[in-house]
């Protein structure tokens, strides 16, 4: 089953937001323009929409009100995904040429920049302080998680909970905050909100420590990149923290992430092959299984509904992930 099929319900109201995205990020200098609008036409899941969506679904439905929670949520991804990219030096992006690749670093960061103010103008549109203190708290801890993961770059003498707390801050807690905002957008109970930002929190969760094991078991093809290039850029995953539970392959990994760039990435190859031999896939497959398992035991007090339904299929397509 494709992902796209257990919401395929939500196709018209999802392309309304589609089209208003792109409705906002337009500007009057033409590079701007072109520049905020070349990652939008690469495509993406769109996934944060689909949770709002679904949230409002589950009280009050109204499409004005969800678009522009959905808007700005995908809005603020897409800014951070064009810093990423500069910070990694990143030319190619789900298959395409990035924003810093097509106009370089200054314009990337500012485009960056444009789309991050764009977003959050949109969300002043409702006049709900509940809302803007939640994103605002979101944003900021986003920005935490993205310094955190320049502080760890290379080094191998931290832990999974470092790990743990990066993910939480770069994935989960925007898929948390998508569904928040749209159960506070549909009028449901302050625990009935705090319910699916739970279920989105540990979503997040398994959905990127999944994404960590497919950079290893993928192939350059389905990945868009080559195998194994977190961990050639320096950001370790908890399949590399769990496969450096043996001596031997901890002192291989850490002497490789210290050599120089030619070097490392030679010796790399080796390594993502030889991680691929332990119980580390596996192992991480298990814990993305028990956040999954997390996500779903919040959905058990609602009532049975279609957009119920359609989260638990969620869920249980990101467990079942192997591509």
């Amino acid at each position: 089953m494709k992902l796209a099929r257990a919401y395929g319900y939500l196709k018209k109201d999802l392309n309304e937001i589609e089209q208003t995205i792109n409705d906002v990020v337009q500007a009057k200098h033409p590079v701007l323009r072109q520049a905020s609008t070349q990652l939008l036409q690469a495509g993406g899941k769109r996934i944060r929409p689909v949770f709002v969506l679904l949230a409002g679904q589950m009280g009050e439905y109204d499409l004005e009100r969800l678009k522009t929670v959905a808007v700005s949520l995908e809005l603020i991804h897409t800014a951070t995904l064009v810093h990423d990219d500069v910070i990694d030096d990143a030319d190619i992006r789900r298959g395409k040429p990035t924003i810093r690749k097509t106009y370089g670093n200054r314009v990337a960061m500012y485009a960056g920049d444009y789309i991050l103010a764009r977003a959050l103008e949109e969300i002043t549109l409702l006049q709900v302080p509940k809302i803007h203190r939640l994103l605002s708290k979101t944003i900021v801890e986003v920005c935490k998680g993205e310094i955190e993961q320049i502080k760890d770059k290379f080094d191998g003498s931290q832990g999974i909970r470092n790990y743990l707390r990066r993910i939480k801050r770069k994935t989960a807690l925007l898929i948390a905050t998508s569904c928040k905002l749209g159960a506070i957008a549909s009028g449901l109970t302050e625990q009935e909100a705090h319910k699916l930002y739970r279920y989105g929190y540990n979503i997040g969760m398994s959905y990127q420590i999944i994404d960590d094991i497919l950079d290893f078991t993928g192939s350059e093809k389905e990945l868009g990149k080559p195998a194994g290039n977190d961990l050639l850029q320096g950001n370790l995953t908890l399949p590399v923290f769990l496969a450096m539970k043996d001596p031997v392959l901890e002192t291989r990994i850490k002497q490789s992430l210290q050599a120089d760039p030619i070097t490392r990435e030679a010796r790399m190859k080796e390594v993502v092959e030889n991680i691929k031999e332990t119980d580390a896939i596996s192992e991480s497959y298990c814990l993305s299984d028990w956040f999954l398992a997390k996500a779903l035991k919040q959905l058990e007090d609602f009532p049975d509904s279609r957009p119920k339904q359609t989260l638990l299929q969620i869920g249980k397509y990101i467990g079942k992930r192997r591509a």
